[in-house]
């Protein structure tokens, strides 16, 4: 049942939305079997150098934000070079233009630093965030006079390497990943998180801006019972957001309400992302990746426990499903009134959602000569007639 107080977003909205194939989804070549189902994309079941693989991405806002990709093969330039799986989700805010970005340039960036380095490393991660991010700013700065709103837009970006036996974890945002691993027991599946958020609900996160910028009392301010760095944004680093990286794009002509009125000398949010390396385990199960819309209506074991207790086919739509369910109970609403909401107004609701399920198969982790096939797939976000998505 709906409630009186939503029935004014809701009632509109209920009508079929029929999206063409590339408005809201592009494939890229390697796997063309992703399908497109009004707001979802998803990929039920694949497989990627170490085992299985199920992608699904549901779409809230009126431009999806989310991009998403997996790629399996080399990570270098060098054929000869480390080979493995990468995994990437990011989160968009204020447009889908850095999401974009990332989606066709941080892998390249990763594998020219490989190459460089001859093995793959934290630092070599690390290297290829900053690296997309000064492209970024570039961008902004061709584009300032003729497009000032692409100084506000930017973006969270989780990425997960798995490769010599090693899981990498890079997160700038508040994107997640966690790892299933069997206990010692044998009993139970534990969740294990994987990632470091960076959001200013977070007290260490408060804490850590707060010590960057001693000299602003107004560096996190409470505002309507959330917190957000300078008033204006939640998450404390992202790829983008030019306006709080440099003063030159906190001016008119961009608009008054991403601009703040004091003057700063060095970047208020921070690209360089978190980075955890784990070494794989016998008892690791599988990886979940997710925007932080998932998270928000299930923890990480509930998460867990559906992908134990589910078929690996379409185990990623089931975990946005179960979050859809539960972001419909809040509001007082059945799912099935949910499914009717046409994206725009289903922002009042649940952001776009991306989740990558990630199974590791030990066996195949085991043989590190293995040449698994080259995949690479994309679930994306694409604007109606937007020639350059």
């Amino acid at each position: 049942m709906v409630t009186n107080s939503w029935r004014k977003y809701v009632t509109p909205c209920w009508r079929p939305s029929v999206l063409r194939q590339g408005e809201n989804c592009s494939n890229k070549v390697g796997d063309l079997s992703g399908r497109v189902d009004r707001l979802w994309w998803y990929k039920d079941i694949g497989l990627h150098m170490y085992g299985e693989l199920s992608m699904a991405v549901i779409q809230a806002n009126n431009v999806l934000e989310d991009q998403c990709q997996v790629e399996s093969g080399p990570m270098s330039y060098m054929e000869a070079g480390p080979r493995g799986t990468f995994v990437g989700i990011y989160d968009g805010h204020a447009g889908p233009e850095a999401s974009r970005f990332i989606n066709n340039n941080l892998l390249e960036n990763i594998k020219r630093y490989t190459f460089e380095d001859r093995e793959m490393s934290a630092d070599v991660i690390k290297n290829a965030y900053l690296a997309t991010e000064e492209q970024f700013l570039s961008m902004v700065k061709k584009q300032w006079e003729i497009k000032p709103q692409i100084a506000s837009v930017g973006s969270c970006c989780l990425v997960g390497v798995v490769c010599d036996g090693m899981i990498y974890t890079a997160n700038a945002g508040d994107s997640r990943v966690v790892l299933a691993t069997i206990e010692k027991s044998g009993k139970q599946v534990k969740a294990v998180q994987l990632s470091d958020e960076h959001n200013a609900s977070v007290e260490s996160v408060r804490e850590e801006l707060r010590s960057l910028h001693p000299e602003d009392p107004n560096i996190v301010v409470l505002k309507h019972k959330v917190w957000r760095v300078k008033g204006l944004i939640q998450i404390s680093r992202s790829i983008g957001d030019a306006y709080l990286k440099r003063a030159e794009f906190n001016k008119p002509p961009l608009i008054a309400k991403f601009r703040i009125p004091d003057p700063f000398e060095k970047p208020i949010l921070l690209a360089e992302p978190s980075i955890h390396v784990h070494k794989l385990q016998h008892e690791d199960q599988f990886l979940i990746y997710a925007s932080d819309g998932l998270w928000e209506h299930l923890s990480n074991q509930e998460a867990v426990d559906i992908v134990h207790h589910s078929p690996r086919n379409g185990v990623a739509k089931r975990l946005v499903k179960a979050a859809l369910q539960v972001a419909a109970k809040k509001r007082e609403m059945r799912y099935s009134d949910l499914k009717k909401i046409d994206r725009g107004v289903r922002r009042h609701f649940h952001d776009d959602i991306t989740v990558i399920v990630l199974f590791l198969d030990s066996h195949l982790i085991s043989r590190s000569s293995f040449q698994g096939p080259i995949l690479l797939m994309k679930g994306a976000g694409v604007a109606p007639g937007d020639a350059d998505a």
